[in-house]
């Protein structure tokens, strides 16, 4: 028997994805269910997320009845939307993925100017995370596995393949596959 007033419990966790920039402008957003559904509401709830969190030493607040985990970067807000009763710890992992995924695709700084060169990239990385509104991934290193071929290159330097990306399979059948072949040694002339 269910006690009364409890919510059933849901996979559908995830209300919505946003990040923001330093004026409060959407960059990014994701809405998985019809809290808000015309652009003016999600632009006056986005502004709202926004005065919330600004200058807020927290991470966590409620608004409008639900339930937003925020992260700040230099000049970038994120922030995932859940519920009145959503677990605030699972909403966090939600968004430490997030930042941490965009991190690697981007392979620089959390900054507005690499995120819009990268936007593709981006909604590839909201779209391995939550899938409307359930929660599929937590690691960021799971998110880009999953990418695959799809992961956009950022700029800046490109990462070095070791062995320990490999399968523990493919380290046992192949050792040393992955290490570069030695170059031969250049004769000086002799004169």
């Amino acid at each position: 028997m269910e006690p009364m007033g409890l919510p059933e419990p849901s996979l559908y966790t995830v209300k919505a994805l946003l990040v923001l920039d330093s004026c409060g402008q959407r960059l990014l957003a994701k809405y998985y269910d019809g809290s808000f559904p015309t652009a003016q509401e999600q632009a006056a709830f986005e502004s709202n997320v926004f005065s919330k969190t600004r200058g807020a030493g927290g991470e966590i607040t409620c608004l409008d009845g639900l339930t937003v985990v925020y992260r700040s970067s230099s000049d970038l807000l994120f922030c995932v939307v859940g519920g009145p009763q959503e677990n605030e710890l699972m909403l966090s992992a939600v968004l430490g993925c997030l930042c941490d995924a965009l991190g690697l695709v981007l392979r620089k700084d959390l900054e507005k100017r690499w995120l819009l060169e990268n936007l593709d990239g981006a909604f590839l990385v909201l779209d391995e995370i939550v899938d409307r509104g359930v929660i599929l991934e937590s690691d960021p290193q799971r998110v880009l596995q999953r990418l695959g071929p799809r992961a956009p290159r950022g700029h800046g330097r490109e990462p070095q393949l070791v062995e320990a990306d490999l399968p523990a399979e493919a380290q046992v059948h192949a050792p040393g596959a992955l290490r570069q072949p030695r170059r031969p040694r250049r004769r000086r002339p002799r004169g």
